[in-house]
């Protein structure tokens, strides 16, 4: 049976050259690199060199960049560490309703701690309004989190202007870029990003590792405390090897980004285009040019995501509902919902996103077999009868 991989926003393979880098700080060079002796000295080098890595591809400096575990790690520590050091300018932070769950449930948590937290609306696109947020500031507003482009739809915000307004109106701006970081050029100090979260494992590097970015001079409480790790910013003995990966991968992206990002566009443009001649009753969620060249987020009607999923992974082919952090739920997505979606129709959604290895070959056993799932499982919906009949 065949395997074809269409989830790469929830996870990447890891990178050959990413693995071999890796390698000899699992095997070898195993020594921690806060010690002062012979063992120490190579791990340090390979962490300063990644974090350098890092940096180039964010187009900041090397001593800007913080090591952490994950995405989600990065997320609460930009929004908690922000807060509580800035808890004497104010108490309101402005997010969106369709931001990931590590910033999501970040804020609610925040809100029970007792601040005050703007969740921005989203129109069908799953755009915001620059005037509503521009609205949303005031004089205790401290943070502006909003994410780089949407985990489900790839949708991407206008980043940019967004660090125009938070930085008239002198409010830090953190962006979630996990999704974001080696698809598409990023440059912090351009766009007026004082801090942007990125994990390893959604740019072929390994699960375990993650970075933020605090641009100097922010002021940032740790999230963990310990020993004097990250300049004291975040405690624990580092993670060598994953750190070196991600470096590494920062690096292949920089080198390969343009024509990786032509490869896979022009495939999920052949995925979106065959399904929508292919199949009825398919609706396009998240902005039709403005999104992410991995993401094709669609819904069938009448039927059910999950039952799609099911069928296609009994084919080899692996997709997904939305978010992995979220696949345990029953609930309809909440960025669908929050753009409009019926619940009936966000039910049926399914996500496809595309990475450096698919083929022409993955996507035409795609739109060979996914045609004669839908039909079938329509041929069992009594909504679907209703439209027939």
């Amino acid at each position: 049976m065949k395997r074809i991989y269409l989830d790469h926003n929830a996870t990447t393979p890891v990178h050959p050259e990413v693995f071999e880098a890796m390698v000899p700080y699992l095997k070898d060079e195993w020594g921690n690199p806060s010690s002062i002796h012979w063992a120490a000295r190579e791990p340090k080098k390979a962490i300063d060199s990644a974090r350098e890595k890092v940096a180039a591809l964010l187009g900041c400096e090397a001593n800007e960049i913080v090591f952490t575990s994950c995405g989600s790690e990065s997320n609460n520590f930009a929004i908690k560490g922000v807060a509580d050091a800035l808890r004497g300018k104010g108490n309101h932070i402005i997010t969106t309703s369709v931001e990931h769950p590590s910033v999501l449930n970040t804020c609610k948590f925040m809100e029970r701690e007792g601040w005050e937290v703007t969740f921005l609306p989203v129109d069908p696109y799953g755009m915001i309004d620059l005037d509503q947020l521009r609205d949303s500031i005031t004089d205790k507003t401290i943070l502006v989190s909003i994410m780089f482009a949407n985990n489900e739809t790839g949708t991407i915000f206008p980043v940019e202007e967004i660090g125009k307004i938070t930085r008239e109106k002198g409010v830090l701006f953190h962006c979630d870029a996990v999704q974001a970081v080696g698809k598409v050029p990023i440059d912090v100090k351009r766009l007026n990003i004082d801090l942007l979260s990125l994990s390893g494992h959604k740019l072929y590097a390994p699960k375990g590792v993650g970075a933020l970015y605090v641009r100097r001079g922010v002021r940032i409480t740790p999230l963990i405390h310990g020993g004097h790790q990250e300049r004291n910013r975040r405690a624990g003995t580092e993670n060598v090897a994953g750190i070196v990966a991600l470096g590494k991968a920062c690096e292949i992206a920089m080198r390969d980004m343009d024509e990786e990002v032509a490869h896979i566009t022009r495939l999920r443009d052949k995925l979106e285009k065959g399904i929508m001649e292919r199949i009825e009753h398919v609706k396009l969620n998240g902005h039709p040019t403005k999104r992410l060249p991995t993401t094709l987020n669609v819904s069938f009607m009448y039927i059910e995501g999950e039952s799609i999923l099911l069928n296609l992974d009994m084919k080899g082919v692996a997709a997904s509902s939305g978010s992995a952090c979220t696949s345990g739920s029953l609930e309809p997505s909440h960025v669908l919902m929050a753009m409009g979606v019926p619940p009936e129709i966000a039910h049926g959604s399914v996500r496809f996103s595309l990475g450096r290895d698919n083929t022409d070959e993955d996507i035409d056993y795609v739109l060979e077999i996914l045609p004669p799932i839908v039909e079938r499982l329509r041929s069992m919906s009594p909504l679907y009868a209703k439209v027939k009949g």
